[in-house]
């Protein structure tokens, strides 16, 4: 079979398209024969080595296709199941191996590609907006990146759960994408002061949550731009790791919380996974939630999806088709 492998940390160029083994399921395994693949910045960090990985590794850590085959212990899926997954490796490849656990199947009336483009940013979208600060009625958050893929799917959770969203943004065209998706306003980042234009949205108050997936260049006006007692949820860093903070700024800034979530510490249960696969698919099924595929990339082009994600021109889902 075909799959992208990175055999050294590097740049895109580190992506080799090349002839790997096809994997056999063992006890509790399915393999898949995987029609996309998501394309995210976690694939982006392991490819540099920001987070480090065992090579050579075939990246991906989330697509859709179709059961070829279950290993011995599996009793829930059959050959021919559609499902899709996020958090296992192995997407960038024709052929991969999942554990049972780990996949949910595809409802009727979802295309395969579109639940490939939703797992990973879509539940990462549900556990922000859901668990780590669950937005209510008359609650005001900022999302960084909004229009992005996790961005469009967060503003429009937060919207359902009945939340006023200001979305970052670089330009008018991603900003009359997060209007589409929802945001209460856009806040052009490169030529406004977000941190100001946030005060004065909020008549000086500030934000309950700040959902953060910059990092770096963002995080000392996120801060800035919260609400007493208000949280940043910092869940990635594209722009580079955030420096040492003392906590005593926490305090100073109004006893405020800091959080680094992860999407793997948000379905670490089979039951939890079931539950957020289950609201997004099921929000994509009825129409409530819209997923936005940006670009298709042939498998072969893998280093060509990476360079259109790290260049930010991308709104919303990169995906690899296969």
């Amino acid at each position: 079979m075909k799959a992208v492998r990175v055999h050294a940390r590097g740049g895109p160029e580190a992506l080799v398209f090349e002839d790997a083994p096809e994997p056999t399921p063992k006890s509790g395994e399915v393999l898949v024969r995987v029609e996309a693949a998501g394309v995210n910045f976690i694939d982006v960090y392991h490819r540099t080595g920001l987070y480090e990985i065992a090579m050579p590794a075939i990246l991906g850590r989330e697509g859709a296709g179709t059961v070829e085959a279950v290993g011995p212990d599996v009793a829930n899926l059959s050959p021919g199941d559609r499902v899709a997954w996020a958090m296992e490796p192995g997407a960038y490849a024709e052929m991969t191996v999942v554990p049972s656990s780990r996949l949910v199947k595809i409802p009727d009336g979802v295309p395969t590609r579109v639940a490939a483009a939703a797992m990973l940013q879509g539940m990462t979208a549900h556990y922000l907006a859901c668990s780590t600060y669950p937005l209510k009625t008359g609650d005001t958050c900022l999302v960084h990146a909004a229009a992005g893929g996790v961005g469009l799917l967060l503003t429009q959770i937060a919207k359902m759960r009945g939340a006023r969203v200001f979305g970052t943004v670089s330009n008018p065209a991603k900003a009359a994408l997060s209007k589409d998706a929802g945001a209460d306003a856009t806040i052009n980042y490169t030529k406004e002061d977000f941190e100001a234009e946030v005060k004065r949205l909020t008549s000086g108050r500030g934000v309950e949550v700040v959902y953060d997936s910059v990092g770096k260049t963002t995080f000392e006006k996120s801060l800035g731009s919260l609400a007493r007692r208000g949280m940043l949820a910092l869940f990635g860093q594209s722009s580079g790791p955030v420096p040492p903070l003392d906590p005593q700024v926490l305090s100073q800034r109004g006893s405020l919380f800091l959080t680094r979530p992860t999407l793997a510490h948000y379905i670490a249960t089979r039951e939890e996974l079931l539950w957020r696969a289950g609201d997004v698919l099921g929000w994509i099924r009825d129409k409530r939630l819209t997923v936005r595929i940006d670009r298709e990339f042939p498998l072969s082009e893998a280093a060509a999806a990476h360079r259109a994600l790290e260049s930010r021109a991308t709104s919303g889902k990169v995906l690899l088709v296969i």
